[in-house]
This record gives C-alpha cells, sequence and structure tokens, in this order.
C-alpha cells in the first residue's frame, strides 16, 4: 500500500458551493489514507459558513491539510496554474469542490501512473465525466446511492488505462514532471479549468505523454464542468481537429466493453464484509 507521502497531493480549489463543499470534504476524508496531502485553495470565493465548514473540517481531519486564501480573485485557471506551480514536479490530483471522491481513488490513481511511465494524466470514472462517464458514456447520471460497492468493483476491473481524448476536470491526476514540461495552464487564453485542462491534456499528447482513463477509481459529481465563453472558441482555433475528435469519441464510444464490464462486475460485488473496520 502507498504511503501517504508517495501519494499524489490533492488540490482542491474552493467554490461557492457550500453544501457540496462539506459532502466533498466528507467524502476525502473517508476514501483517502489518513496523512494524505491536501491543498484547499481558495481564490477568495468561500464565504462565513464555507470558513466555518473548513475550520470544523481541519481541526478533525486525519488528513495532512492546508488552507489558503487570496486577497482578491484572480480567476479559475490563474490560481489553478499558481497552486499547481508551487507544488513544483510533484504528482498532483485536482479535485473539483463538488465532488464525492469513493473509497482508495487516491490511491487507485497513484497505482496507474506507477504502471505506465508515459501516463501524464489519469482520470477516473465519473457518473458526470463526459467520456469517462459511466454507465453511459456522455450522459449525466445521478450521484449513486452505492459509491463504496461501484469503489470495490472498478478497484476488481484489469488494470488496462486507455486512452482518453483529453482529460475530464471531476478528478485528474497530473504527473508533475510532464506538467512542468507542458508549460502548466494557459491562463491567458482560457477562463475556466474545463477548457485549460483540455487544452494542457492536448499539449500534453503532443510531447508524448498518455490521457489515460483510470478504471479501477471511480468519483461522483453532482455536474460536468461547463466551458466559459469563448473557451471553445479558443479550443478550436488552437486545436481545429479537438472537436471532431471529441464527437467521434463520443459517437463512437470505445469504451463500451469497459462499461459493460463494470457493470457486470458490480452485479457480482455483495456488500462489505460486516465489522469490518474492527479488523483493519
Amino acid at each position: 500500500m502507498s504511503t501517504p507521502a508517495a501519494l499524489p497531493v490533492v488540490l482542491l480549489p474552493v467554490g461557492v458551493d457550500d453544501d457540496a463543499l462539506d459532502a466533498c470534504l466528507g467524502a476525502l476524508e473517508a476514501g483517502s489514507p489518513p496523512g494524505t496531502r491536501v491543498w484547499l485553495a481558495d481564490d477568495a470565493r468561500a464565504g462565513p459558513r464555507a470558513h466555518a465548514i473548513i475550520e470544523a473540517w481541519l481541526a478533525r481531519t486525519a488528513m495532512q491539510a492546508h488552507y489558503t486564501r487570496r486577497q482578491r480573485m484572480v480567476g479559475d485557471v490563474a490560481h489553478l496554474d499558481e497552486a499547481l506551480a508551487a507544488c513544483g514536479d510533484a504528482d498532483v490530483v485536482v479535485l473539483a469542490p463538488d465532488a464525492q471522491p469513493t473509497p482508495g481513488w487516491l490511491t487507485q490513481l497513484a497505482a496507474c501512473f506507477a504502471r505506465d511511465a508515459a501516463i501524464g494524466t489519469a482520470t477516473p470514472w465519473c457518473n458526470a465525466g463526459e467520456t469517462s462517464a459511466w454507465p453511459r458514456i456522455g450522459e449525466i447520471a445521478p450521484v449513486p446511492a452505492d459509491l463504496e460497492r461501484i469503489a470495490r468493483a472498478c478497484a476488481a476491473m484489469p488494470p488496462l488505462h486507455p486512452e482518453l481524448p483529453a482529460a475530464v476536470g471531476h478528478a485528474v491526476a497530473l504527473r508533475g514532471t510532464a506538467r512542468k514540461r507542458a508549460g502548466g495552464l494557459d491562463a491567458a487564453s482560457y477562463g475556466s479549468w474545463h477548457a485549460a485542462l483540455v487544452d494542457l491534456s492536448l499539449r500534453l499528447s503532443g510531447l508524448g505523454w498518455r490521457n489515460a482513463l483510470c478504471e479501477t477509481a471511480y468519483v461522483a459529481r453532482g455536474g460536468e464542468g461547463l466551458p466559459f465563453d469563448g473557451d471553445m472558441d479558443a479550443l478550436a482555433a488552437r486545436w481545429p481537429a479537438w472537436h471532431a475528435r471529441l464527437a467521434n469519441f463520443l459517437m463512437g464510444d470505445p469504451m463500451r466493453a469497459l462499461r459493460e464490464d463494470l457493470q457486470a462486475t458490480l452485479a457480482t460485488i455483495g456488500p462489505p464484509a460486516p465489522q469490518r473496520e474492527l479488523f483493519q
């Protein structure tokens, strides 16, 4: 099992939805090893209730957690790029503030990186994950009620880590050395994390890195990330083939067999062992 120091840093950009933040922190605590390094990075967005949620969580968490807040807002991409740059060449998982990680998620993402040094980004399954959506590609499904069971089904999947057109923003592991070589995020061209991540993924691909699906992990989310006005035009101008490539992937669904395999595996997963916490 990976030690917390060997796991990626979890970078959580604090959002404006207090209830989603509370649920995210609870799921992060329950699904991650004690001592996991977590950075809550606030682009001057959190209000009084969010501050109270964060302070209460920091007081009781078993994570190695830190919270920072800017004095004035600089925008999603610039804020994330600055935080990622501060992490140097460390591997980082950017977790959406409305995401709900499942048990073992971070260990599985770290194992994905360890299996293939050419993987630059790793994205887990998600109910609202666009190309990595499950059970149906490109569709937003409700957050499942049996997340722990789904996590165990994912962990039982063969780790093939096929190629995605680009990473997806619900939860993405970024290899630090690859990110630094690609030059980080382009805050001058894009306003949203959604578009900046696509751009970064395509630059990584051009440098020989892979944008992989981590089919052994699952992270739920309330909805998909959206581009800002002008972001899709900027992507089309820089990457003319991107929209056609994405459309072909969504229509062809080359990972349909993997989705069906996960559904079949889930059907074989029973309830957790009774009183298992007594034997951990």
